[in-house]
């Protein structure tokens, strides 16, 4: 008996059932798989792309983060044959200063790592050192570009033992948080961050509040947690990273909606606002990352992360693993809109990467 209720309190206990969160990852990603089964497929919506650009490299993060936890051999050739098929290389080659397509080669430095080859790192190298050879840090001046490029300097500077990515990762990234604009994307009273400066004040939303954007801010949140989980513990301006996640994450409680998303303007619900999934999906894995490394107080965060997962699973996953609720691409509030559940956006990969980060960790969850 005394064994059963132990037993019944542990089960109580446990937010998330790993089985259901595994489940649910696999099927989504497997309506994408099915949907696109052919990796080299150009990207048609108002113009034809190729299938190394960001959005897509975004979807390889997080395919690999299921690979992670779930390591099944179709995952590893869906991205090697992604890889192989562009050359291990980027649009526009390597002597590419923009973070959105040199974001690729996050999944080309995992790969390597599980099988060492030189010809995979070939163009990486070439480009991220370029940027060591260069004076400029104003590279990322729009927030999604930190998520897109902070993590390749971070892979890049463990793989070669060598911190000067690690300076130039944090030179860049201090620009866009205290340069860029007026005084920089971010906003330390706030404790979020403008897209890009376009967003500086005296913009405002139609409430007379700063302009927030959801996906954006979850990109910031994501690609700290995503370095943090990357670079060694002793690494350089690792607590600079560790202040800007805890002041994000704190900033994200109070405005978080009813039902567990986010708005698509955090500061605005007047203005466009509604449930809005790669936002919400990109703050749980910030988030959860915060929790898993004892950076967030579990009791404080965890109901937020639960509530919001659910909110995604229950409203936004579809059975056959589409995921509704997710603004097309753009770089403020009213673009793609309106939302919905079967509202098809104009790429479905960016959304389901962000899924799956989310879902990798929350997996992690002790």
């Amino acid at each position: 008996m005394l064994s059963i209720l132990i037993t019944n309190i542990s089960l109580a206990q446990q937010p998330f059932d790993k089985a259901e969160i595994l489940k649910n990852m696999q099927l989504a990603n497997q309506y994408f798989m099915n949907k696109w089964q052919d990796v080299g497929k150009t990207i048609v919506t108002n113009k034809e792309r190729p299938s190394n650009i960001w959005t897509r490299g975004v979807y390889y993060e997080g395919l690999m983060a299921l690979y992670e936890i779930y390591p099944k051999e179709e995952y590893y050739k869906y991205a090697y044959d992604w890889a192989e098929f562009h050359d291990w290389g980027f649009r526009y080659g390597s002597a590419n200063r923009n973070a959105d397509d040199y974001c690729a080669a996050q999944t080309y430095i995992d790969l390597y790592n599980l099988e060492p080859d030189s010809k995979k790192l070939k163009n990486t190298k070439a480009c991220i050192n370029m940027h060591l050879n260069t004076p400029q840090l104003d590279d990322w001046s729009w927030i999604d570009a930190i998520q897109m490029g902070m993590p390749v300097f971070a892979k890049l500077g463990v793989l070669e033992n060598d911190e000067r990515y690690f300076e130039k990762m944090y030179d860049m990234y201090m620009y866009s948080r205290d340069k860029h604009g007026d005084n920089g994307l971010y906003n330390p009273k706030d404790g979020l961050w403008w897209r890009d400066a376009d967003f500086d004040p005296p913009y405002k939303e139609p409430n007379g509040e700063d302009c927030y954007w959801s996906r954006g801010n979850g990109w910031v949140i994501a690609a700290l947690a995503k370095v943090l989980t990357i670079i060694p513990e002793d690494a350089p301006h690792r607590e600079q990273y560790i202040m800007d996640l805890k002041s994000m994450a704190q900033a994200l409680v109070p405005i978080q909606r009813k039902d567990g998303f986010w708005n698509v303007s955090l500061h605005d619900p007047t203005n466009y606002g509604g449930k809005e999934t790669s936002g919400t999906a990109l703050f749980i894995y910030g988030i959860a990352y915060g929790i898993n490394n004892g950076i967030l107080d579990k009791e404080t965060y965890l109901p937020v992360i639960e509530k919001a997962w659910n909110a995604i699973v229950k409203d936004a996953l579809h059975k056959d693993g589409f995921l509704g609720w997710l603004q097309s691409t753009g770089k403020e509030p009213k673009d793609g809109q309106p939302l919905s559940y079967k509202k098809v956006p104009d790429f479905e990969d960016y959304g389901l990467g962000c899924f799956l980060l989310a879902g990798a960790e929350l997996y992690r969850l002790q």
